[in-house]
């Protein structure tokens, strides 16, 4: 939780809040990886690609 605080102080000094879409976008795709390599959801995830 101190990274995305640390990253969140960042944006809001830097007023760089055009990265915030990826950075959701970045940790969606992680997510899915991480819920893909060991569930019961792995072949439904599969077809969507």
């Amino acid at each position: 939780m101190e990274l995305l605080k640390d990253l969140w102080g960042y944006l809001k000094v830097r007023k760089k809040f055009w990265l915030l879409p990826l950075i959701i976008v970045l940790l969606l795709i992680g997510l899915l990886i991480v819920l893909s390599s060991s569930s019961a959801i792995a072949p439904f995830i599969y077809t969507i690609f």
